[in-house]
């Protein structure tokens, strides 16, 4: 209890020194049942997604009750998670490899009430991207869109970003078009839609993080941060990390507004990075196999 009162201190610190986003109420270690990293946190913060270090393997890790769920033991099952807006039905990536020893990338979800799981697109070499909502699952494989409704639901349109060859792409009514709103000479990483599905998130490599719409006017450039995730309409969270070349030896997670504030969430005691965001909570990682929630208000 005193190191989180004492972290909490710390961190109130540095919201003066950066101005205020969000007013950060306190900091929680997660008892994790082993070393592991976040992969996603729900959007109402009753449950983590753990994978590991390299991205395999995904558990449902209930908060209140600390009971874990396995969704997959696959490799690359952690990368790019989705949960759809009730919190009930996780889509993912799974990797395999052919005959030639190619990687494929398959997509499955699953509903964690009824434990159901459905192949949402069979193993490809050129899956680029996908997306969640109530209903649905739109997935781009090599610039053509396909949509699968989640469960009994009726399938929906609804706007897909993918990256290819690092240009960022845009899936909107079944057709996909290069978005790339700071010019096709530069490299896309982390994309994603506002909540309200009105703007594009995304990370130009070595430049920063930035917001569009989606038709790619209005650029602006929210922060250095990197691995953006919205917390909302108008607020990313990211993370500032530093390395020597080969290994990070020191992160924080930042905030940012779209009418440009930033403030660091946390006071570099740990090496904390890539966020998720819920309602009310920041979920982040350490390279120890360590899990953080910032619990944050607005």
């Amino acid at each position: 209890m005193m190191r989180k009162i004492l972290f909490a201190m710390a961190l109130g610190f540095s919201m003066s020194a950066m101005g205020q986003v969000m007013t950060v109420t306190s900091v929680e270690k997660v008892n994790l049942p082993h070393p592991a990293a976040v992969a996603a946190i729900s959007p109402q913060g009753d449950y983590l997604l753990l994978t590991s270090a390299t991205n395999q393997g995904l558990t449902r890790l209930d908060l209140a009750t600390r009971q874990t769920q396995v969704l997959s033991t696959a490799p690359s099952a952690g990368h790019n998670v989705q949960i759809s807006p009730d919190g009930q039905t996780v889509v993912y990536r799974e990797s395999s490899f052919n005959e030639k020893h190619l990687r494929l990338s398959s997509v499955k979800s699953t509903n964690l009430t009824t434990g159901s799981s459905q192949v949402l697109a069979k193993p490809t070499r050129d899956l680029q991207g996908y997306a969640v909502d109530a209903t649905s699952a739109g997935i781009v494989n090599k610039g053509k869109f396909s949509k699968k409704a989640i469960g009994a639901a009726k399938a929906q349109n609804l706007p897909v970003l993918s990256i290819d060859k690092g240009k960022l792409m845009i899936t909107i009514g079944g057709k996909t078009r290069n978005l790339s709103p700071n010019g096709t000479n530069y490299s896309y990483l982390w994309p994603s839609l506002s909540p309200d599905g009105t703007k594009v998130l995304y990370y130009v490599a070595a430049h920063g993080a930035y917001v569009c719409n989606l038709d790619g006017s209005n650029v602006r450039k929210v922060g250095t941060m990197r691995a953006p995730v919205w917390y909302d309409n108008n607020t990313v969270v990211g993370m500032m990390d530093k390395d020597d070349g080969e290994f990070i030896y020191a992160s924080t997670i930042v905030a940012a507004s779209l009418d440009g504030a930033t403030q660091t969430l946390t006071d570099g005691s740990v090496i904390a990075m890539y966020p998720h965001a819920a309602t009310g909570m920041i979920a982040f990682s350490t390279p120890a196999g360590e899990a953080y929630i910032i619990n944050v208000s607005k």
